[in-house]
């Protein structure tokens, strides 16, 4: 029969881990609330979405451009013209994709599906990736999936908007 304090010591080991679970949700749920309510949004600079996310003191990384507004990084993927994306640590696939299936939904609605742009392919640990037409015949991709980064898993949700002109059949 184990003792009291061996109990008393699983009972807070447990109640440790539990708190550290919970926390990690909490961040998740924070990294893609700051992304669904900022990566859709045009006419931001880097320095404005890192304020408005709060992304320099927040629990996930912020890799964001718009090169209608400032020069674009060099290693820039070719086609496109905006990026926003936010990873944060652990496999969130099913809550990211929830959230972002229903921000897409939330008027202005973020187009409709179209083929892949051929800008963009699926990378291992891809779970969702969508082309979407966007107004005055934009396209954006959507992606989200989850990669090794220092060691460990993190989830990604990245929306991408291509130069005018780039991924509509004609």
């Amino acid at each position: 029969m184990p003792s009291a304090l061996t109990v008393a010591h699983a009972l807070s080991l447990t109640a440790l881990i539990g708190a550290a679970g919970g926390a990690m949700a909490d961040q998740a749920q924070l990294a893609i609330t700051a992304f669904n309510s900022w990566c859709f949004k045009a006419g931001q600079t880097e320095a404005e979405a890192r304020k408005n996310m709060s992304a320099d003191t927040a629990a996930f990384d912020l890799t964001f451009w718009d090169d209608s507004l400032a020069p674009r990084p060099a290693s820039a993927p070719r086609g496109v013209e905006r990026r926003c994306e936010v990873a944060f640590d652990g496999a969130h696939i099913d809550q990211a994709i929830t959230a972002l299936r229903m921000q897409m939904q939330t008027p202005p609605v973020f187009g409709s599906k179209i083929p892949l742009p051929d800008t963009h392919l699926p990378q291992d640990g891809t779970a969702l990736i969508e082309g979407r037409e966007l107004l005055r015949g934009r396209v954006a991709v959507v992606h989200v999936g989850t990669r090794q980064s220092a060691g460990k898993e993190t989830t990604f949700m990245a929306v991408d908007r291509l130069y005018d002109g780039l991924g509509l059949t004609n």
